[in-house]
């Protein structure tokens, strides 16, 4: 006998919430949950609509309001699902683009206005209602990009990274509005300029929807909606697509966290702590003044967790670059004693946030092959790019920020002084292979008084210039993905400000220009030659000619090659003192081709004639069999392949 409660599980329409969807939500699995919440174009009996759904478990009532009804919080009450407090409802005559939010009532009769947690668009900020659209229509063409992607491997291939933030990258002048390229003005932009420079990967920030600019993206109220700021949802994948198709890869910051106190935001959704951490000392961040997420809240973790999905996987995203991983992992992270509370074993790690990154990555790598997760991780926190079958975390790589605090600190030094620092130039590859490492020079070194990294440089003029085209040719030898920052690459002077547009004016000057020409030769340099990035986590890829050549300032390298063809000799001075007849140790008998000299005059330097060939002679040198004479110049870098 048909029962009345079968009869309504027939009733039930694909885009509605159902049991199934509960279950799955309330364990943490439902992958593609914000195909479900937030708010839907749908036809219902005969009407066209959008069907609206929201998490809101401690809420009294709740309604949609908007502009469809007139902000009226009577007009459209929302019916609740159990068990786990789904509210939802179908609005007839709802329409594209009109904005809404949501009514809660508190259990002490507070009524709340929320922006959607799921929405896909949100109203132009200072604005916070969220906007109905539909993101299931646009036309993908990147076929070849996302085919190329599944045997794409993050340990063999090159990736060198530009981090850009979009509103500042470049901005129409003498308009009244900010003058903030769109999506779609962007993706032309920064696509010839990826192309021309050699970079492999733009990683761009601040894309999800946030209220506050100088927040740069970090303060997220809309983790499911492109921030409104350059265009509609349908502009943002046609930047992804256009850059597909232009071979080049799109990571995004993406920042689980912490989320902002904004009245309209995730914060005490439903009248209570929803979202976040119940106890004050778990759930907030005295410095920041933002609210942590529950991580063992199974909705949070699948909130979470499908929004990872979401972005790779509806947008075509080829990695993500997860924001401030150590506050993650470390309860007492930026609080003073009886600020935080220990796990139950005692310690300060987060347990929970433990299991959350292992299931994230796990999930979002093992459904997007090619892909990557990206650990911004400050700590020496083992095994972070380490198999979660292995007790690692799972990411794919990790930012090395080791390697950028002590490479920025002994490059600030006086040449003079830099002898007493040699060890700071070569530390890093005592733990370079204890995980996948991308060495990075971020927005985070040029804000803040830290000053451009042109200006981080000792002495004046030349001896500036020449000091950053040794440091950028050591990162590039060194093992290890890259990343610069925007500006970086044509040594912006000022310090980056996301009010401003960066000082492109400056290429019009010699130096500036010579800068660029030398950062866009060592990309490419590093595109075309495996030894700089097939065996970057193997120890076969990396050998020191001389690291203790200590008080000439001198560090040479070799990077091999799998197939032990076309290796690569890197010299590098790092002092303003010519070497005329310096002899460098080399492993084998070979003629060496000088294919990058810093000396050449459109990087600078004096263009002082060079022969091309060095014939290796039989002669100890720095520990090897055979070397040969080459004239270093001044803060002079030479690569040469044999």
């Amino acid at each position: 006998m048909k029962t009345k409660k079968n009869e309504e599980k027939k009733k039930l329409q694909p885009f509605e919430i159902g049991e199934l969807d509960q279950y799955l939500f309330g364990q943490g699995t439902h992958y593609e949950i914000y195909k479900k919440l937030g708010a839907h174009r749908v036809k219902m009996n005969g009407k066209e609509g959008v069907y609206f759904a929201v998490w809101a478990p401690h809420a009294k009532r709740v309604s949609v309001i908007g502009e469809f009804n007139e902000w009226d919080f009577d007009a459209d009450y929302m019916e609740r699902q159990d068990p786990i407090g789904i509210y939802t409802c179908f609005v007839p005559g709802v329409k594209e683009g009109d904005m809404y939010k949501f009514c809660i009532e508190t259990q002490h009769g507070k009524r709340l206005f929320k922006a959607d947690p799921f929405a896909n668009y949100a109203e132009l900020r200072p604005g916070t209602a969220s906007r109905v659209t539909d993101i299931s229509h646009f036309k993908w063409g990147d076929a070849a990009w996302m085919t190329a992607r599944e045997t794409w491997d993050n340990k063999t291939n090159p990736m060198s990274i530009y981090e850009v933030h979009p509103g500042s990258w470049m901005r129409h002048p003498g308009r009244e509005d900010e003058g903030f390229y769109t999506y779609r003005e962007f993706a032309h932009a920064i696509a010839d300029y990826v192309k021309k420079m050699g970079y492999t990967h733009v990683e761009l920030m601040g894309m999800a929807e946030h209220p506050y600019d100088g927040s740069w993206g970090y303060q997220v109220t809309g983790y499911y909606a492109p921030t409104s700021r350059y265009g509609t949802p349908e502009d943002f994948a046609y930047m992804i697509d256009y850059l597909h198709k232009n071979k080049i890869g799109v990571i995004l910051d993406w920042v689980p966290a912490h989320f902002p106190r904004d009245a309209h935001g995730l914060a005490d959704f439903d009248g209570t702590p929803t979202f976040e951490y119940a106890d004050p000392k778990k759930g907030e961040h005295p410095d920041w003044g933002t609210k942590i997420f529950d991580y063992g809240k199974p909705e949070v973790q699948n909130f979470l967790i499908a929004n990872a999905l979401f972005w790779i996987e509806h947008y075509h995203v080829d990695g993500l670059r997860v924001d401030a991983v150590a506050s993650m992992l470390y309860l007492d992270y930026g609080k003073q004693d009886g600020q935080w509370v220990a796990n139950k074993y005692g310690g300060n790690e987060n347990l929970e946030a433990i299991a959350f990154f292992r299931h994230l990555n796990s999930v979002v790598l093992g459904r997007n092959r090619g892909s990557v997760m990206i650990a911004e991780e400050s700590t020496a926190w083992p095994k972070v790019t380490g198999d979660p079958e292995d007790d690692g975390l799972g990411f794919s790589l990790k930012w090395n920020m080791g390697w950028m605090h002590d490479f920025t600190e002994y490059m600030k030094l006086d040449p003079l002084f830099r002898k007493n620092a040699h060890y700071m130039m070569t530390f890093s590859m005592e733990y370079a292979y204890s995980e996948n490492y991308i060495l990075v020079l971020s927005h985070d070194e040029v804000v803040h008084l830290k000053c451009s990294m042109i200006n981080k440089m000792p002495g004046l003029g030349f001896d500036k210039f020449a000091n950053l085209k040794a440091g950028y040719a050591f990162m590039i030898g060194h093992p290890g993905k890259k990343l610069l920052f925007m500006g970086q690459d044509f040594a912006q002077l000022r310090e980056w400000s996301e009010e401003r547009e960066l000082d492109w004016y400056l290429l019009a000057e010699q130096p500036h220009q010579q800068m660029q020409n030398w950062v866009q030769d060592l990309l490419h340099l590093y595109r075309k030659n495996k030894a700089l990035y097939e065996l970057d986590t193997d120890e076969k890829g990396f050998d020191w000619i001389n690291k203790d050549d200590i008080f000439r300032s001198i560090f040479s390298f070799v990077r091999h090659s799998k197939d032990g063809k076309k290796n690569l000799l890197f010299v590098c001075n790092f002092t303003p003192m010519e070497r005329p007849d310096y002899r460098v140790g080399v492993p084998k008998r070979k003629q060496y081709k000088l294919i990058l000299n810093s000396d050449d005059a459109k990087y600078g330097g004096s263009g002082e004639e060079r022969p091309l060939i060095y014939k290796s002679v039989l002669g100890e040198c720095d520990g090897q069999k055979y070397s040969f004479e080459y004239p270093l110049p001044a803060y002079g870098v030479a690569v040469f392949e044999y």
